[in-house]
């Protein structure tokens, strides 16, 4: 998918919802443990009630490499009936990978060409060259951790150097980097505060937003402070649309969640211009 193509589908649907696909079996509806493959069959299910409202969805590939080979049996069922039946939704391995030469190389071979999936989360802590391997293949993107909800955050993300925090120099180096234009960028959406010095340095880029909804991230917050022309922000909800309800009405509840997402970011996709 282009980012073009991506921008299109913000304004058709007047959303930027990312639904994140943590899938837990601990969590899920206790009939869906009878199927064949438990994971897909709640991941389909929740696809198919929430493809109206969202642009995006991302699998977090932790929640599938727990289980073994099933779980990863699982994911490229996910993908695939993602790329088969919705084309025009944007993908995200969330796999926050962060290796460098030919480790790179190979885990972007594996998400983006035997996967297929339009982009990947990566960690920077190495520099370039455990981010310029992902980067070199041409309409896939790498969307970089920058400036996370998590506490421990705090712990490294904003800690001066010389009198500038670590997550500006982190976004100010990445542009110089080669394909540079190929980056995103993942910041919480607690850290919504932020996001208007963030927005001084990368002015144009997607952000991947997660935090909203269970994190108590705001949507509202991050459209004034994130937004761009185009949007430039998937903003992510996983647990709040995933587990609304633990019954046989689950996907119908999931939708209900992301509509309501939906509907508080059309009011303001709207207003772009």
């Amino acid at each position: 998918m282009t980012l073009q193509q991506l921008v299109e589908q913000i304004k058709i649907k007047k959303s930027v919802l990312c639904v994140g696909l943590d899938t837990d079996l601990d969590k899920i509806p206790v009939h869906l443990l009878e199927e064949e493959d438990p994971i897909f069959a709640f991941n389909k299910a929740i696809i198919d009630a929430t493809h109206h409202y969202a642009v995006a969805y991302k699998p977090n590939t932790a929640f599938y490499e727990a289980y073994g080979l099933k779980g990863w049996e699982s994911l490229e069922r996910t993908i695939r009936y993602l790329n088969s039946k919705y084309p025009e939704c944007f993908t995200i391995a969330d796999a926050k990978r962060g290796d460098i030469g030919n480790t790179s190389s190979r885990y972007a071979k594996a998400f983006f060409e035997d996967l297929g999936f339009d982009s990947v989360t990566v960690a920077p802590y190495m520099g370039k060259d455990s981010v310029e391997p992902f980067l070199a293949f041409a309409e896939k993107f790498t969307i970089m951790l920058a400036l996370t909800s998590n506490p421990g955050a705090l712990d490294f993300q904003t800690q001066k150097i010389e009198a500038e925090e670590l997550y500006k120099r982190v976004l100010k180096t990445s542009k110089t980097w080669k394909h540079s234009d190929r980056l995103m960028y993942v910041v919480g959406a607690t850290k919504a505060e932020y996001l208007a010095e963030i927005r001084q340095i990368i002015p144009e880029a997607f952000l991947l937003v997660p935090g909203v909804g269970a994190q108590g991230g705001s949507v509202d917050e991050v459209f004034k402070y994130g937004a761009t022309q185009d949007a430039g922000l998937l903003i992510n909800s996983s647990r709040g649309i995933l587990y609304a309800s633990k019954e046989k009405d689950f996907a119908e509840a999931a939708a209900t969640e992301a509509q309501n997402l939906q509907s508080q970011m059309a009011t303001h996709i709207e207003k772009l211009g």
